[in-house]
This record gives C-alpha cells, sequence and structure tokens, in this order.
C-alpha cells in the first residue's frame, strides 16, 4: 500500500497537468521553448506516473484495467473482473 502523501502527490501532478494542458499546447504550437520553461516543473505530462487505482501501487500497472497485477490476480480470483479466468491446461 502506497503513503497516503505519494497519492496525493500524483493526484497533485494530475490537477496541475490538466490546468495547465492548454497553455502548454498553445506555447508549443507557437514554438516558444522559453514560455514553455516558465510553466512549472509538475505542469508536463512526463511527470506523471501510472498507480493502481485500489492500492497505489506504482509498480506492475496494468494499463487496460488501471490496477496493479496484484489487485487484478486478486479481483479476478475473485470473478470480480468479466470474461476472466485462471488459465489452465
Amino acid at each position: 500500500m502506497a503513503k497516503e502523501s505519494m497519492k496525493a502527490r500524483e493526484r497533485k501532478r494530475q490537477k496541475m497537468v490538466e490546468k495547465y494542458a492548454a497553455k502548454r499546447a498553445a506555447l508549443k504550437a507557437a514554438g516558444d521553448y522559453e514560455g514553455l520553461q516558465k510553466l512549472p516543473k509538475n505542469s508536463s505530462p512526463v511527470r506523471l506516473h501510472n498507480r493502481c487505482q485500489l492500492s497505489g501501487r506504482p509498480k506492475g500497472y496494468m494499463r487496460q484495467f488501471g490496477i496493479s497485477r496484484i489487485e487484478f490476480r486478486e479481483m479476478a480470483l475473485k470473478g470480480l473482473i468479466p470474461g476472466i479466468k485462471k488459465a489452465s491446461w
């Protein structure tokens, strides 16, 4: 389980990226790289990191489901994810 401060920091970055997205796109289209430099560091989408929606785990993230591999396995074994079942052959 990730610390609450880490999850909060990631949410804060996400809000900042959304807030400055239009301004960043306009500056980029105009080629104003000095203007881009003056924007906050955390407004860059590159600084975002995918985290599990349930546990906040940063590693083993599955994009298709938005959760970590561990949460995915637990949910699949409980039958909470439709169409997913454990392989056996």
